[in-house]
């Protein structure tokens, strides 16, 4: 997933492997510094507490183990847990009450796909306590009828009416001078020649009339038509981005943090740029703290996966967002599984 600097877990003895082991474990459940005494009464270490932290000072050295604040404890680093996700994490098998909860909002019969991916966000939100995000593709308007109606001083009202019965207006400019009836024949050629088809698809038909001559209209009423085309293309450009479950950043017991969060995941182009990461990847990723620009001032972590359509094409993501101390290894199986489970319902 991501490279450590120049430390891999093999380069740590066994017995820094086991405290280091039992400290992440121990931040992660409950957000606390972790001393030498308390490692040395859980027994599983059989070392002396003087022992414990020479190891400890040796990790801290290595920069996998920092002491907050004037705390005798340590907790890891961004890059102790980096090394701790990808070399020595043991991923659980998702729970079956979790899987029953995701699966309920993926099946819901009769709901709009957005809803579906909006219910489906909620409950790994609950389940995880994180905030939780996917991106969505974009549906594609297809073209049903174009109303054309003249509004005087070089303007006109355009009214899209889409094949799924939603209706949208534009207000388009005019070319100086055109005649009335150019109007008409844009609204008369649209409604004959590309309606059926997607905005992608009427323009590039439109475009492929005009070059062989079989569009059997002037260069002005090409140009009203191919501009408001493309008026309404430019709407439906990147994905659609539901955010879900805020509020349970508020449980973080670091409120400057949380707030800092919820600050960030208002940035949505930032969010739509970093999860596209994950979606060039075509695999899971796990970014943490200030490995991205975006989440660097509250060192917070995303899990990301990619979900595809019927093609076998990445066409989305779905991830959550929450503070480094996560419970990694029960998060990720979660993700990993609402990812495949969207790609069963796209396909």
């Amino acid at each position: 997933m991501h490279e450590t600097g120049s430390i891999s877990v093999s380069q740590l003895s066994e017995r820094a492997r086991g405290i280091f082991r039992e400290i992440v474990d121990s931040y992660l459940a409950t957000g606390t510094p972790v001393g030498s005494r308390t490692l040395s009464r859980l027994g599983g270490l059989q070392l002396s507490p003087a022992s414990i932290r020479n190891v400890m000072q040796d990790l801290e050295e290595l920069g996998l183990l920092e002491s907050p604040h004037t705390s005798a404890g340590r907790v890891p680093t961004e890059q102790g847990l980096r090394l701790f996700v990808d070399g020595m994490m043991q991923v659980a098998v998702p729970d079956s009450a979790d899987i029953a909860a995701i699966e309920a909002q993926a099946m819901r019969a009769g709901a709009s796909l957005e809803d579906v991916l909006a219910r489906t966000t909620s409950a790994l939100s609950g389940l995880a306590q994180c905030a939780a995000v996917v991106a969505a593709p974009r549906t594609e308007a297809v073209i049903r009828q174009l109303n054309l109606v003249p509004l005087g001083a070089g303007r006109a009202l355009a009214v899209l009416v889409g094949a799924d019965g939603g209706i949208e207006n534009r207000v388009i400019s005019l070319p100086e001078g055109l005649p009335r009836e150019s109007l008409e024949q844009a609204q008369n050629y649209v409604n004959a020649r590309l309606s059926g088809l997607t905005l992608a698809d009427a323009a590039a038909r439109l475009q492929a009339e005009i070059e062989t001559g079989r569009a059997e209209l002037d260069r002005i009423t090409a140009s009203l038509v191919s501009q408001g085309l493309a008026s309404w293309s430019s709407d439906g450009a990147g994905p659609v981005l539901i955010v879900r479950g805020q509020a349970h950043l508020l449980n973080d017991v670091d409120l400057d943090r949380a707030r800092a969060l919820l600050e960030e995941l208002e940035e949505k182009a930032e969010l739509a740029r970093l999860l596209d990461q994950a979606r060039q990847s075509e695999a899971m990723r796990i970014f943490i703290g200030a490995e991205t620009r975006l989440f660097a001032l509250s060192g917070s972590s995303v899990i990301a996966a990619p979900y595809r359509g019927a093609d076998g094409r990445v066409i989305g993501v779905v991830g959550v967002i929450g503070p480094t101390r996560l419970n990694y290894a029960r998060v990720v199986p979660m993700v990993d599984f609402t990812a495949n489970r969207l790609s069963r319902l796209m396909a």
